[in-house]
């Protein structure tokens, strides 16, 4: 042990391990003090969390309120440290306690804190000395590798250290516009978990990775996890006639540095990460981009009888906005409230997302709740959340998706509104509200359709926002699918527990004249019509298009619009109905081809030659309730005309239409018919291209349709 005391790093000419990747490359620690039998020394100050270096490994933790701080090390999966480390008082500069911890292998071991300090509960101040406490930073956590399976008693969470060497080869992010993506949401999960999905580890990251073929056939281009970052999906636990329900969607963070370590499909010990780096990077090699639904605004810490296991010990007023007499602010609805633009819980969430950007290459987050980021310490909301400002602006975050869900459970709604910097864009709520309103019948609100299909000019504006601002969905996890949006008037969430007291009582919905599951074959043709409407507006509205995983293929949830707790048949997707439903499929693919064939549904290029105006709107008039909009414009790569319709008769009788007239050797070419008039089966047959004679087109009752004007040389179809 060397006698001289200094912080400083001494070079060595020792050889180092080649596959050893830090920052330290080169550069041997040299100990300065024993503790509990290890050679120590001051560690790395501007590391946060723990982190393998050649020496052994780095520990940083910070605190405002503490007054000491005690490194845990236990064997793996005991609960009795075999090692407590207090950190020296000259181990810590400012509020953050650091020490390099030599010798350490980081298979060996799993890690947490303890600290102690001032009690004060009326101003929020809790440090209690013998609470064991998870880092904030942990990479990964223990406790909850084996999904279902609970804590045992006395048992709380622990951390890894993982060995971050992971090889990406040369691969790069699709860094795909906005306005050309179209959005998958899925839950990692349930999107394999039923047996008949075929996979050989059903619910995990790596039976998603198998279904990457199926994803690329469908034509998406973006997945949207549900939420991915570690979560007890036992906390509250209970049953229900008999039927185990649990926190099965896991909006409810343990750890936000860490993946949830029961997605993986084989145990992955210091390596956690290893499977989702893979599913990512076979992602993006298939042109698919990977966003994260990530969930700042609260955590699984609850109120004041939640569990206290991590933030609550470290800072808890600095951590959760608190109320003057130290309860907790539940603008989440679950119980407290993150305290977003605190700087040091400002500090945690872009260091977070900084993270995952760099080590797991996301594309792209869809923040949660997400006006809460934009509230003050307080709870008002801000003009300018320096939050909301920072993440726009952070150059490691230049290329990233950022969505934001703009609004709260606190009421507050800021759809168009939203701090955006034209950097945010927006999952469009009012999008979804309208839009279900006009499919299931209600023609008279043609006009504010019109706005919501070209973009919501109305909400945001183009000259300022493009077209990438709005996220344009129908149906999404919270809520009906779009099977169910056609089956049920009423929300059945019996199974939940709360004898149908949760989830929305504003659906929009219509069960086309029978609650349920039906036999009665007339209505079970309109709901399929219905639902190729639903899919084939989504696909011809201006922003981007998102829908659920299983709409594609009519998948049912039974009635039940909030399955939050269902880990079962009601949220597991059954892939039977891929082959019951293969017409509804191949129709959802064919809708996604012709909106990445026609570039002028997506954004305008030039003026079309035609002198038709980029987008042109045929209102309902006395005589035809059908609603028709044109975009017009050019290729953006030969250069050729581009000119697309669509045309909606959402009343219960046939309509007509009148196009505009096209000069001679051209004519309107039928893409797509629901109302199966001019395309029995709803889609052209390979090489065989339907055209109108003249410019009036009939609609049956509840149909649309897509056509594009036609010439000699664009006439096949392929």
């Amino acid at each position: 042990m060397d006698g001289q005391r200094t912080d400083e790093p001494r070079m060595e000419n020792k050889k180092e391990d080649p596959k050893f990747i830090s920052p330290m490359r080169s550069i041997h620690m040299v100990p300065m003090d024993t503790i509990a039998g290890f050679e120590v020394r001051p560690g790395l100050y501007e590391l946060n969390g723990a982190m393998a270096i050649p020496v052994g490994v780095n520990f940083t933790v910070h605190s405002l309120g503490a007054t000491s701080c005690e490194l845990l090390l236990f064997h793996r999966m005991e609960d009795e440290p075999f090692a407590v480390l207090p950190f020296p008082e000259h181990y810590r500069v400012g509020n953050v306690y650091s020490m390099i911890v030599f010798g350490l292998n980081i298979s060996d071991f799993e890690y947490a804190y303890r600290l102690d300090g001032p009690y004060d509960a009326a101003k929020g101040i809790l440090f209690n000395k013998n609470k064991i406490l998870l880092d904030i930073y942990a990479k990964a956590v223990t406790g909850q590798s084996q999904w279902g399976r609970p804590f045992q008693e006395g048992s709380f969470y622990k951390a890894r250290v993982v060995k971050d060497d992971f090889d990406w080869g040369k691969n790069r992010n699709p860094l795909i516009p906005m306005e050309d993506l179209v959005i998958y949401e899925l839950h990692v999960r349930g999107f394999t978990r039923h047996g008949s999905s075929g996979v050989e580890y059903p619910g995990t990251f790596a039976g998603l990775m198998e279904k990457i073929p199926y994803l690329k056939e469908l034509g998406v281009n973006a997945v949207e996890l549900m939420p991915i970052f570690e979560f007890d999906e036992m906390k509250d636990s209970r049953m229900v006639n008999g039927q185990q329900v649990m926190d099965y969607w896991g909006y409810n963070t343990v750890s936000f540095f860490a993946p949830n370590t029961s997605y993986a499909g084989t145990t992955e010990y210091n390596r956690e990460g290893t499977e989702l780096k893979s599913l990512i990077r076979e992602l993006n090699k298939n042109g698919i981009e990977c966003i994260l639904d990530v969930v700042f605004n609260h955590t699984a810490e609850g109120n004041e009888r939640g569990p206290f296991f991590s933030f609550k010990g470290f800072d808890n007023n600095i951590y959760y906005m608190l109320t003057p007499d130290g309860h907790y602010y539940n603008f989440s609805g679950c119980g407290n409230t993150l305290n977003c633009n605190h700087p040091i819980v400002q500090q945690m969430i872009l260091e977070c997302l900084r993270y995952w950007t760099t080590v797991y290459h996301i594309d792209g987050f869809r923040f949660d709740l997400a006006s809460i980021l934009g509230r003050n310490e307080d709870g008002s909301p801000m003009s300018k959340p320096p939050l909301l400002q920072s993440l726009a602006f952070d150059p490691i975050l230049g290329n990233v998706k950022l969505i934001a869900e703009a609004w709260d459970a606190g009421g507050l709604y800021q759809v168009g509104t939203f701090p955006s910097w034209n950097r945010w864009a927006e999952w469009n709520g009012r999008y979804r509200d309208d839009m279900r309103n006009f499919l299931k019948g209600d023609y008279w609100m043609s006009k504010t359709a019109v706005q919501r299909i070209t973009g919501s000019p109305d909400i945001y504006d183009p000259a300022n926002r493009g077209y990438n601002a709005s996220v344009n969905f129908l149906n999404c996890h919270d809520g009906f699918t779009l099977w169910d949006m056609y089956s049920y008037n009423e929300k059945h969430n019996e199974a939940n527990g709360w004898d149908n007291t949760d989830g929305s009582d504003d659906n929009r919905s219509w069960n086309c004249g029978a609650e349920g599951e039906t036999d009665n074959e007339e209505i079970l043709a309109l709901r399929r019509r219905l639902a190729k409407n639903a899919m084939t507006v989504l696909m011809m509205s201006r922003g981007t298009p998102m829908f659920l995983a299983g709409d594609e293929f009519l998948n049912t949830q039974f009635g039940n619009n909030n399955a939050y707790c269902q880990d079962n048949e009601i949220s597991w997707l059954d892939w039977k109905f891929l082959d019951n439903n293969r017409e509804h499929f191949e129709y959802v693919k064919h809708m996604i081809r012709i909106r990445k064939e026609h570039g002028v549904i997506r954004r305008f290029s030039k003026n079309c030659s035609l002198g038709l105006p980029e987008i042109k709107v045929i209102e309902p008039n006395d005589q035809s309730k059908v609603l028709g909009i044109i975009y017009a414009g050019r290729d953006q790569n030969d250069g050729q005309d581009d000119i697309v319709c669509l045309a909606a008769n959402v009343y219960w009788e046939e309509q007509e239409v009148a196009l505009p007239s096209l000069p001679s050797g051209m004519g309107w070419m039928v893409l797509a018919d629901t109302g199966e008039r001019y395309l029995p089966g709803c889609i052209p047959k390979p090489g065989q291209a339907v055209l109108l004679k003249g410019n009036r087109a009939k609609l049956g009752a509840r149909s649309v349709m897509v056509l594009s004007a036609y010439a000699g040389e664009r006439s096949s179809w392929r």
